[in-house]
């Protein structure tokens, strides 16, 4: 399944790139994170729980954050894995400057899904990531309001 996206926070990109950085802000941003727990430089043991359309499922697996570019690109790399199915991701993530305070994200990336996940079928899991997109962006926006520059 593939992921593209992007969204306007009104934060530089310095300002955005820290609070991505930070894994306690990480965790309160990502939907569905009830754990995540640093095991290496940028890396994580995670647990996310989260609704996918008819089914609720518990996940835990590892997270990357790999290729870091400061303070324009990264890659999210992730392996989680569920009693419903498994998922793998590879997502790039570029901040790109709008005027002189805001910032653009645009994603792109691809998810494995496996088991029952697989089963569900594009348009539910499409419907499915936008919405945690649309959580990602009104987490990582409010945060951003919340921090000072």
């Amino acid at each position: 399944m593939q992921l593209a996206g992007k969204h306007v926070l009104h934060a530089a990109p310095p300002k955005v790139w820290a609070t991505l950085m930070n894994k306690d802000t990480l965790a309160r941003v990502v939907p569905g994170i009830s754990h995540l727990e640093e095991t290496g430089d940028h890396t994580y043991k995670s647990t996310l729980d989260i609704k996918l359309g008819p089914v609720n499922g518990s996940f835990t697996g590892n997270l990357q954050l790999d290729d870091l570019q400061e303070p324009s690109s990264f890659t999210l790399k992730g392996q989680q894995n569920s009693k419903i199915g498994n998922a793998n991701a590879a997502i790039k993530i570029n901040l790109l400057p709008v005027g002189t305070n805001d910032t653009e994200i645009a994603f792109e990336g691809d998810v494995k899904l496996s088991g029952m996940l697989a089963s569900l079928g594009q348009r539910v899991m499409g419907g499915v990531s936008n919405t945690l997109s649309k959580q990602f962006f009104a987490n990582l926006e409010k945060e951003l309001n919340n921090t000072t520059a």
